[in-house]
């Protein structure tokens, strides 16, 4: 595995636009009719994922392993949502990224975001493992 090209400065983002299945309402987190604080994390472990996935070595992803993160300002449905992720430290398969979301009037949700680089392999092989069923 070769983390050569992985550096601090790397960004991506993601976007929706809020319909009624992103809702507190429809997932569960609430009874408000506003974008549900789990499908905020989603858009930001997204826009981090799109930021290093193309410069990984074949046979190796991330996946997610510590969230910081605050919403601080309400999004109505109909209105567009733009997350954002930046690869800030590099330090062995241990990538921190600053992330934040934006509605369309203001800044939505910030915080960190810290992602390990495994082998999908190894990783497919000890989940398996937990169920008891054998690798194939």
């Amino acid at each position: 595995m070769s983390t050569s090209e992985l550096k601090p400065g790397l960004r991506a983002s993601t976007e929706i636009v809020v319909g009624t299945r992103d809702t507190a309402h429809h997932v569960g987190s609430g009874k408000i009719k506003v974008l549900a604080t789990p499908v905020m994390v989603m858009l930001l472990e997204e826009a981090a994922l799109k930021a290093v996935e193309g410069l990984l070595s074949p046979g190796f992803q991330t996946v997610g392993t510590h969230l910081d993160i605050s919403h601080i300002a309400a999004t109505p449905v109909g209105m567009r949502v733009e997350a954002c992720a930046e690869v800030t430290e590099v330090a062995g398969r241990k990538l921190t990224f600053r992330v934040w979301a934006d509605d369309e009037i203001e800044r939505i949700g910030e915080g960190t975001h810290e992602r390990i680089i495994v082998e999908v392999e190894r990783f497919d092989k000890r989940t398996r493992a937990k169920t008891g069923k054998n690798a194939q």
